[in-house]
């Protein structure tokens, strides 16, 4: 390492970004008694998990759900309202609360662990070295033994799209609303586009889906997907699959967007869901020799998250799929062990996937195609929610649990669930799958009644009845 930098500027492990990857591999390294600093451009830590993505976008469903009273409608009528005029106000009002709540924990923990924080954005000048240039104006070198990226992502802005922050926002930009539309056009059926669109339509927002591709979230079983195509058209939502779109203009305040078909779709307010960019302009990684990819994404081992630095490791966002914090947690924690000699278990297989949609999505496993490709013998159990009494209780009118076992071994190969309380379910079906489980386990054990979670014995029991 460079001598010339002063003893306090020397680190045994720094890390640049503190979103889940970054906070986590921070954390780990410093309870293995090593010295951590982390670098974040931004004036608060947390990362766009906390600032821009993944809180802010399920502290909205959730409060689009609390005060429209959504999850009442099944025994009240789709006309109920828990309050008649909601405002952009009512809506942010959690968000703020909630922001704070993250960062103060956060915070909290890199403190208790010794976690040093360097507000500033850092570009390597050197293998070893990182150059922070703060806000005031300065710039400070630190150097360290050990490197992880853990940068996140931005919206991607194609010409041609008239982004005005007003009437045309990017997924960044819509957590900031100073108002609530009548109407709104989604352009890109991603998980994103997928989430605030039918986040928007409980809030009895006039909704368009705009997607290029005849499919959407095609790495999600398609019986899940018919059954949220489903509910989205019986709520109104338009779907607009297989359109691919040759302009969009602001016409009389209004935002008008012409598809490849002849189609018009116009509405109060678009939001453009062109996937998203790993911010690493800046970093200076070809000081390191590191490549990206036209999306910024960095390629890594994927068992020990090294770069083709050995000593430079990414993780999170700056590595693509399945870019979840969930998962980016993990790794962050993989690079710091690895780092550092600590030996890891090889990386369970699956990991739970959630889609935080209206009605929410979360699978573990393969999907009823990928079984198909691999010609395994296999036979399907369904369970409808509403037909639990937890369900009926709830007044669900949707949701379905499906579960997939393989016929000659009775292995658990894939859980699937859409509807109320899906993210949580999940992880049942999780358990028994990482640990090899078959279907004896949900037909012998008992689950608390009444709960959702009857689902896997009532789905269990439907595919064997199937297979015996």
């Amino acid at each position: 390492m460079d001598m010339n930098v002063p003893a306090s500027d020397q680190y045994d492990f720094v890390v640049i970004g503190s979103g889940p990857a970054g906070r986590r591999a921070a954390v780990q390294a410093a309870k293995l008694g090593r010295s951590v600093l982390v670098v974040e451009r931004d004036k608060r830590v947390g990362g766009v998990c906390v600032h821009t993505g993944t809180i802010p976008s399920k502290t909205l469903r959730e409060t689009v759900l609390n005060l429209t009273g959504f999850r009442e409608r099944g025994f009240y009528g789709s006309a109920f309202r828990a309050r008649g005029v909601i405002g952009a106000a009512d809506l942010t009002e959690r968000l703020g609360k909630t922001l704070e709540f993250e960062v103060d924990g956060l915070e909290h923990q890199f403190n208790r662990n010794g976690v040093k924080i360097l507000h500033g954005a850092g570009r390597f000048v050197g293998p070893h070295t990182i150059e922070v240039a703060m806000a005031a104006g300065e710039t400070r070198q630190v150097t360290a033994e050990k490197v992880l990226i853990a940068v996140g992502t931005q919206p991607r802005r194609p010409d041609g799209v008239p982004f005005n922050g007003r009437t045309v926002l990017d997924s960044d930009e819509i957590i900031n609303l100073d108002h609530v539309p009548r109407s709104l056009t989604v352009i890109g059926a991603g998980v994103i586009g997928v989430e605030y669109a039918t986040i928007f339509s409980a809030l009895d927002v006039k909704v368009t889906l705009v997607e290029a591709r005849d499919t959407f979230l095609d790495f999600i079983d398609r019986e899940i997907i018919d059954e949220l195509t489903h509910e989205l058209r019986d709520r109104g939502v338009a779907l607009r699959l297989g359109s691919k779109v040759d302009d969009i203009a602001i016409e009389d305040e209004r935002v008008v967007v012409r598809l490849d078909g002849g189609r018009v779709v116009r509405s109060e307010m678009l939001m453009h869901c062109a996937g998203r960019q790993v911010s690493v302009g800046g970093l200076g990684l070809e000081v390191l020799g590191v490549k990206v990819d036209n999306r910024g994404r960095i390629a890594v081992d994927p068992d020990t998250l090294q770069t083709e630095v050995s000593h430079i490791y990414a993780a999170g966002d700056a590595i693509g799929f399945p870019s979840l914090a969930s998962t980016s947690l993990e790794q962050g924690r993989i690079a710091a062990c690895h780092a550092f000699g600590q030996r890891m278990p090889p990386a369970p297989r699956f990991f739970p996937y959630g889609i935080y949609a209206v009605p929410e999505i979360s699978t573990i496993g393969m999907t009823e195609e990928e079984v198909r490709a691999k010609r395994i013998p296999y036979e399907c159990g369904i369970a409808r929610l509403r037909e639990t009494s937890r369900g009926h209780i709830m007044g669900l009118r949707g949701g379905m649990m499906k579960m997939i076992f393989a016929t000659d071994d009775r292995r658990l190969l894939g859980v699937h669930i859409i509807g109320e309380g899906a993210t949580e379910l999940v992880h049942i079906g999780q358990a028994v799958l990482n640990l090899h489980g078959t279907i004896d386990y949900f037909i012998e054990n008992t689950f608390n009644y009444p709960t959702l979670a009857e689902a896997y014995k009532i789905a269990a029991l439907d595919a064997y009845n199937r297979m015996v």
